[in-house]
């Protein structure tokens, strides 16, 4: 058994915080709210993020890092990108010396464009950089509680901490697969939320499965030229990370930012969409940092950039579609 603390009680926090449990370890979630702490101690249900999902016993929820982070082997961080360097700031003096940072959060430092392991490092040091996985894949949160087989990775420069996560948080029904591509991982699992929101503006336009494939596809491309010029190897994006994360959001009924560029493609604004979701939509924030990225780096990608001009420069839906279609032609 293992102390394990979840720093975030939204839907996958949550998950893993069950499926932690449910593999015999001592699970304490930290969570903003009191209400849902509150109601995870008293009636072992999360029911603003994950309300048809019963708690085990062993789950226990605070609104406190220091009584959160007490004892803990594991910490996982399933809070959104924009609030890590925050929240990493807050919890630091509370954190174990030889805790292992797990990071479950797929996105991308706006403000810096910095991966989660990045402003772990500058804000925890490097002792813990050494002991910093990563652990993303195709994986909906909701499906992962109600115990779908389900295969993710996780990835870390350091084999034993690798080793150490695969075998606390592996399942009947959750599989851990390992790699030691932190950038390729991190990255697979931060792209592929804005190619599901171009996804999304396709099927919203009402575009079918050609349309679908195809942008699945050529997003993989965009993915795989940013990571790999970024330092990742081009087959952790063929895998779990890459591939598999992509095809997951940009088709699944259960993904916020699908969901998002749905509605965009149906004409709604984004305030309005965004103030109707309960949990944040990481792409939306994302797009800007993988376009800075992917300037930084001299990269292409045309989809990217069409995301960001519906999101933040007005661009119509349908006129980010032909520019698209419109491009010299060239070799794939």
């Amino acid at each position: 058994m293992k102390r394990i603390a979840v720093i975030g009680a939204g839907s996958w926090g949550t998950a893993l915080s069950v499926m932690a449990a449910r593999a015999g370890n001592k699970v304490s979630i930290w969570a903003r709210n009191q209400s849902v702490a509150r109601a995870i101690n008293t009636n072992h249900l999360n029911g603003v993020y994950l309300p048809d999902t019963l708690l085990p016993d062993e789950v226990r929820a605070t609104t406190n890092f220091a009584e959160a982070l007490e004892g803990a082997e594991l910490v996982i961080l399933a809070a959104p990108s924009h609030a890590t360097r925050e929240i990493l700031n807050t919890m630091a003096t509370a954190l174990p010396s030889q805790a292992i940072i797990v990071s479950a959060t797929k996105g991308i430092e706006v403000e810096t464009g910095k991966r989660i392991s990045e402003v772990v490092t500058e804000v925890l040091g490097d002792a813990f950089a050494t002991r910093f996985v990563c652990i993303s894949g195709p994986s909906f949160a909701k499906e992962v509680a109600c115990g779908h087989p389900t295969a993710i990775v996780a990835a870390s420069a350091d084999p034993g901490s690798n080793a150490l996560v695969q075998s606390v948080l592996s399942s009947e029904s959750l599989r851990l697969y390992t790699n030691d591509d932190l950038i390729g991982t991190e990255l697979g699992g931060s792209v592929k939320n804005v190619m599901a929101i171009a996804a999304g503006i396709v099927a919203g336009l009402g575009f079918g499965s050609n349309s679908i494939a195809a942008l699945i596809t050529r997003g993989l491309a965009e993915t795989t030229r940013l990571a790999v010029q970024a330092g990742a190897r081009i087959e952790t994006l063929m895998g779990l990370a890459g591939l598999g994360d992509l095809v997951l959001t940009c088709t699944g009924g259960l993904s916020r930012n699908r969901f998002i560029g749905h509605e965009l493609g149906r004409g709604r604004q984004l305030n309005d969409i965004v103030a109707g979701l309960n949990e944040v939509a990481e792409g939306v924030k994302t797009t800007k940092a993988v376009r800075s990225l992917a300037a930084r780096l001299s990269v292409e990608m045309p989809i990217t950039d069409e995301v960001y001009r519906v999101l933040y420069e007005g661009r119509a839906p349908l006129e980010a579609a032909s520019e698209l279609m419109n491009r010299p032609l060239r070799g794939e």
